[in-house]
């Protein structure tokens, strides 16, 4: 399977997606599959500065010892963006409408990141 395909399959079975991306933390898409209601809005520069904010957070639990980050979540007024590590390079992220299905969406992103990760 594609990345794409992946991608595709998460934002069809999440009520309320919008789009869905592998991400680099280095804020460099691999891929994104994104719906054309989301047009308006400006997700890959949002998820370039999530990335760095992810990187941080990765940082800040190394110091106090916490574990390893496996998943954010950003919640704003129009969107909630989820983050799930994908390995310790990528990661997926999902936005969903504010009203869009939140736990369906940690749930699928939780079994879709080892089929991505086997893709890397």
């Amino acid at each position: 399977m594609s990345f794409r395909t992946h991608l595709e399959s998460v934002v069809n079975q999440v009520d309320g997606a919008l789009a869905c991306s592998v991400m680099g933390f280095d804020g460099i898409s691999v891929d994104t599959f994104q719906r054309e209601e989301a047009g308006e809005l400006d997700l890959s520069g949002a998820w370039v500065e999530y990335a760095n904010l992810l990187t941080q957070l990765r940082h800040a639990a190394e110091s106090l010892k916490t574990g390893a980050v496996s998943e954010v979540s950003v919640n704003s007024d129009k969107v909630l963006t989820l983050m799930r590590l994908v390995s310790p390079e990528y990661f997926l992220v999902l936005a969903l409408r504010a009203d869009g299905n939140y736990g369906k969406g940690r749930y699928v992103l939780r079994v879709t990141a080892p089929k991505v990760r086997a893709e890397l």
